[in-house]
């Protein structure tokens, strides 16, 4: 009887630990695109799928974590040489599952839709796929980064990446305080002759007012695709670009048929900016701001 009793009681513990464990509460958190994402209990094991995200986890001290990034990633400084590439909006679901990461760091220009998500059977198989959008502004940036850090217990990093920042903006906002004169700017990131800029609601924008400039197309919304008309009517006094496609851009820009009457042209006053730093929402958008500050204003912030 009495072994028959430490048996039954053996049994029942058996199973209470496997009901605990099956129905262990997992911790889950909302990603910066608003999806409900289980927190894997790991982290050794990490996949980034744009080179903005992956400049942030490098900078985090989690360049040793990643198993797998985008082609776009391969000249962030800091990856490991020997690192897998993934496609940036064809991600092979089989190939990326044979990895065994314990989450995906991806981006909404991963989906070729706005629900659209490349990496469903990669869901499907449990890992947790975490999406972080393209930043619009410089304080969602700040968020990004915050999220990143939090996600990878990394927050003392996270916190001391985004001081830095704004250490550095603080400086050029001191500047650009004393600017009475704003220089109107036009910012080409597409030649001709299909032209693309940008207006409100973007980071860029907001990088050049906080140089104490003005973005000539302000009142349009979001990236847009200009007339060579439009540029010429609102003759800006700057231009900068950061196409890195052709060959010599600012020549290119100087000699297009009609330009040549506008002020930035006729003055000299067209520049290149770093096309990886002014085109990924990260902690390097520091870089392409003081680039552009020094165009627009040599004599306030010195020479680039």
């Amino acid at each position: 009887m009495r072994k028959k009793v430490l048996l039954f009681a053996s049994l029942f513990l058996v199973f209470i630990l496997t009901i605990t464990g099956c129905t262990k509460e997992q911790t889950t958190v909302k990603d910066r695109e608003g999806n409900d994402v289980v927190v894997p209990e790991k982290m050794e094991r990490i996949i980034s799928t744009a080179p903005s995200n992956t400049e942030v986890l490098v900078e985090l001290g989690l360049a040793d974590k990643l198993v797998a990034v985008d082609k776009y990633s391969k000249d962030v400084e800091g990856v490991p040489s020997d690192i897998e590439y993934v496609d940036f909006s064809n991600p092979d679901a089989e190939a990326i599952i044979a990895l065994e990461p314990d989450m995906i760091i991806a981006s909404g220009h991963n989906k070729s839709g706005e629900n659209d998500s490349p990496f469903e059977l990669i869901e499907e198989a449990g890992i947790s796929v975490f999406y972080i959008p393209s930043s619009d502004s410089i304080n969602g940036i700040y968020e990004d980064i915050k999220f990143m850090a939090s996600l990878t217990n990394k927050e003392a990093e996270g916190d001391k990446l985004i001081a830095s920042m704004q250490s550095e903006i603080e400086k050029i906002k001191e500047k650009a305080s004393k600017i009475e004169n704003k220089k109107s700017v036009y910012f080409e990131i597409g030649p001709a002759p299909n032209l693309y800029s940008f207006g409100n609601s973007t980071f860029l924008n907001e990088m050049i007012e906080l140089v104490g400039a003005k973005n000539v197309f302000a009142d349009e919304k979001a990236w847009i695709s200009p007339t060579e008309e439009a540029v010429l009517d609102k003759n800006p006094d700057v231009i900068l670009t950061n196409v890195n496609y052709v060959e010599n851009p600012v020549e290119e820009i100087k000699s297009r048929k009609g330009w040549e009457n506008i002020n930035a042209v006729k003055n000299g006053q067209v520049y290149l900016i770093d096309k990886n730093s002014s085109s990924r929402p990260s902690q390097n958008i520091i870089k392409a701001l003081n680039e552009m500050a020094k165009a627009i204003y040599p004599e306030v912030y010195g020479q680039n």
